[in-house]
């Protein structure tokens, strides 16, 4: 068993992961932006013509508030991944050494 490409493994596997988690915070981020834009223009009766095709589908909020939470946990335990491998490889080294 080659340690050393099931260690990358769990590097690259943590990254992309943790990239992953990364774009769907800002994907939620910016819809919750975007609701709070369209409400706002609402409340003026002035919508922005970069809204208005944003207002045939509207934000759920809550939803995406619950989004960023589960991609906060995803973030983390991506983290714990790249952590726990970078843990191994030390032990290895220290092993080696």
């Amino acid at each position: 068993m080659d340690v050393s490409n099931n260690l990358g493994s769990a590097f690259n596997a943590g990254v992309q992961g943790l990239q992953s988690a990364s774009d769907g915070i800002t994907e939620s981020s910016v819809n919750i932006a975007r609701a709070q834009t369209e409400r706002e223009n609402v409340e003026r009766s002035e919508p922005a013509p970069e809204t208005r095709e944003a207002q045939s589908q509207p934000v759920n909020v809550t939803e995406e508030l619950v989004n960023l939470r589960v991609e906060q946990f995803n973030a983390q335990a991506n983290t714990r991944s790249i952590q726990t491998a970078d843990e191994v490889l030390g032990t290895l080294i220290d092993v080696r050494v």
